[in-house]
């Protein structure tokens, strides 16, 4: 599959016929399409990766449209999967979309991926799901199966985009979530995990539910894509 238009004539400039070529031909495993998944997606679409696989259940909610990429008030109840595979193809009709609408609990992660992967190769996993037990399900799974994984951890109750890091998780500080999932990949015996964390102090906002705002989520899944892009065209 070429698909090469002059839409990527910008982007040929930077990264050479051969970085190019090396995006079209990559499948990326995308799970979440909220305030981080859906711009990793984006990004990944416009970049020219050949072949998505997108991964959510849910469906935009009123609530998502301060920071979601497809939450619109005309798309409240409508899948995001559907949503994203129908922007990626209007941004480029060649690509490869490949949609999964479902919960995935930890109990899913393995058949899921083994499933994926029997189908074709796997160069790229993305997690931007919330689910603690499912992104540690997934990082033991892919540490497995030697898929390179990026994990996406926190970016409720913060204003600071340029915080915001790629590291490996055992060289993370201040952030919760990165200290919840150090505690359990150490007893399964993971040694290394790339995420993108940040190092503010998230807000105490009274409320359960994270508070959010466009800029964060948004930040931080286009900093996921640009590590993605940059492993994939340096393979």
């Amino acid at each position: 599959m070429n698909g090469m238009t002059e839409k990527d004539d910008r982007t040929l400039r930077l990264i050479g016929q051969e970085g190019l070529t090396r995006l079209r031909e990559s499948h990326v495993l995308i799970f979440g399409l909220g305030g981080v998944g859906s711009y990793i997606c984006e990004a990944l679409a416009r970049a020219g990766v050949g072949h998505l696989t997108l991964v959510d259940r849910d469906v935009v909610d009123v609530t998502n449209i301060n920071r979601q990429l497809y939450a619109l008030h005309s798309t409240i109840g409508k899948k995001k999967t559907e949503l994203a595979k129908e922007r990626c193809l209007d941004i480029d009709p060649s690509l490869r979309i490949d949609t999964i609408c479902e919960f995935i609990g930890p109990e899913k992660a393995a058949p899921l991926l083994s499933d994926i992967s029997s189908k074709g190769r796997i160069d790229y996993v993305a997690d931007a799901i919330d689910t603690v037990s499912t992104k540690v399900e997934l990082a033991d799974c892919c540490s497995s199966m030697g898929l390179p994984l990026i994990c996406c951890c926190g970016t409720g109750n913060k204003l600071h985009p340029e915080l915001f890091r790629i590291a490996d998780i055992y060289d993370t500080s201040v952030c919760p979530l990165c200290r919840i999932m150090r505690h359990e990949l150490k007893k399964r015996g993971i040694k290394s995990l790339e995420v993108c964390y940040s190092t503010e102090q998230p807000l105490t906002t009274g409320s359960r539910t994270p508070a959010s705002i466009s800029f964060v989520p948004s930040a931080a899944g286009l900093l996921t894509a640009s590590h993605i892009i940059n492993r994939l065209i340096s393979k």
